[in-house]
C-alpha cells in the first residue's frame, strides 16, 4: 500500500505521456477514442493536429484552466476533446486514417511535450454484398468489441454445405494452438475441449458462442472445415476485449509540519492506463492555489487546510471504456 502512494507521487524518468487506441482495432463508421495518459499537470493548454503538428491540420486547442475550447480548420464535427487530453473521433471513415498528435504548452508558453500516433481505419466488411459474389466462408464477431463479462458470437456465413466436420481453435500466429470444440456430422456429435466446455455453444451453421469473456479470450480464432472431397478450408477471425475497470478506493493522510497542517488523499486502483478525476462535494476538483495534484493525478494534496475543505471526497477512473467512482471518504 505505501509502494502505490510513493508510485503515486514519484514517476520515473520514463514516464512520458502515451496515446493509445480505443478500441485497438477501428473499421469504417466505428467510433474511436484516442487514450491519453500522464497528462502534465502545468498546462497553459494542448492541442490536437491531424498529421504532424501544424496550424493548417489543427483538429482543436483546450484551456484547462478556462475550459475553453477552440476548434481548428481539421475539425470536421465529428471530434470531442476531453479535460483529460483524449480525443474522440466518430463514426470514423477511411480518410482519417493518418498521425495525430498532441501538444503541450505549459502555463508560461513553452512547449512542453509533442506526442503522435497513427490511427488505421480499416473497410468495413458488408456482409450484404459479398455474400452475393463470394462463397468463400467468412467469419464476423458479434459484437465486434464484446466488454469484459460478456457474450460474443463469431457469426459464420457461407459455411460449405459437403462438409464431413468443423474444429474451432485458438490460435496464435495463425497457427492453431489450443482446440474449443469439434462437431462431427456423420455422428451429430460435439466434442469440448476441456477450457471452453460449459461457457461455449456451438451451432449447425458453424457459429461459435463464447460467454462471460475476459482479456484472455482476445486474439484469433480459426474454423477449420473438413469437407466429402477431403480439402480441408480454413477461415480465421480476430476480437479483442474491452477490460472494465476495478472500483477505486481513497486513502487520506493527515500531515503537520512547522504548525502547518495539509492533507493528502491517494486514489488507489489495480488497473493501468487510466485517467483520474477527483471530485468534492459532488463536483470536481480543479487544480487551485493549495491544491496540489501528482502527475498522474493519483494523489491529491491540500495544504493550509481549513473549514472550507470540508466535506466529501471521492476519485473516478476510467480507461476510455468503462468508469468506476470510488465509495466517499468525509474529511475531517
Amino acid at each position: 500500500m505505501e509502494a502505490s502512494i510513493l508510485t503515486c507521487w514519484h514517476l520515473s524518468a520514463t514516464d512520458h505521456i502515451t496515446i493509445k487506441s480505443v478500441p485497438s482495432q477501428v473499421a469504417n463508421g466505428d467510433n474511436v477514442l484516442l487514450l491519453v495518459n500522464k497528462l502534465p499537470e502545468d498546462l497553459l493548454n494542448f492541442a490536437w493536429f491531424k498529421g504532424e503538428s501544424g496550424m493548417n491540420l489543427g483538429i482543436a486547442i483546450y484551456a484547462p484552466d478556462r475550459d475553453l475550447i477552440m476548434q481548428g480548420p481539421g475539425y470536421s464535427g465529428r471530434e470531442t476533446v476531453y479535460r483529460n487530453g483524449s480525443l474522440l473521433i466518430q463514426n470514423v471513415n477511411e480518410k482519417d486514417t493518418g498521425l495525430y498528435t498532441l501538444q503541450t504548452l505549459n502555463e508560461h508558453g513553452d512547449v512542453l511535450s509533442v506526442t503522435t500516433m497513427r490511427l488505421h481505419v480499416y473497410p468495413s466488411i458488408s456482409l450484404c454484398c459479398n455474400l452475393l459474389t463470394s462463397s468463400q466462408t467468412m467469419i464476423q464477431p458479434v459484437p465486434r468489441f464484446p466488454a469484459e463479462g460478456e457474450g460474443v458470437l463469431l457469426q459464420v456465413h457461407n459455411l460449405p454445405e459437403d462438409l464431413l466436420n468443423f474444429v474451432w481453435y485458438k490460435s496464435k500466429y495463425g497457427t492453431p494452438v489450443l482446440k474449443i470444440v469439434e462437431y462431427s456430422r456423420d455422428m451429430n456429435s460435439v466434442f469440448w475441449g476441456p477450457a471452453y466446455r460449459g461457457r461455449g455453444m456451438v451451432y449447425y451453421n458453424g457459429s461459435l458462442m463464447l460467454q462471460n469473456v475476459t482479456e484472455k479470450d482476445a486474439g484469433i480464432y480459426t474454423l477449420e472445415v473438413l469437407k466429402k472431397n477431403s480439402k480441408i478450408e480454413k477461415a480465421s477471425v480476430e476480437f479483442n476485449v474491452k477490460k472494465n475497470v476495478s472500483q477505486p478506493f481513497v486513502r487520506v493522510t493527515d500531515t503537520t509540519v512547522e504548525g502547518r497542517r495539509s492533507v493528502t488523499f491517494t486514489c488507489i486502483s489495480p488497473d493501468t492506463d487510466i485517467s483520474i478525476r477527483w471530485i468534492f462535494n459532488n463536483r470536481s476538483l480543479h487544480h487551485l492555489e493549495r491544491v496540489t495534484l501528482s502527475p498522474t493525478k493519483c494523489g491529491l494534496r491540500i495544504d493550509s487546510v481549513g473549514r472550507e475543505d470540508a466535506g466529501e471526497y471521492k476519485c473516478e477512473v476510467t480507461n476510455g471504456v468503462s468508469l468506476k467512482t470510488s465509495l466517499p471518504v468525509w474529511w475531517p
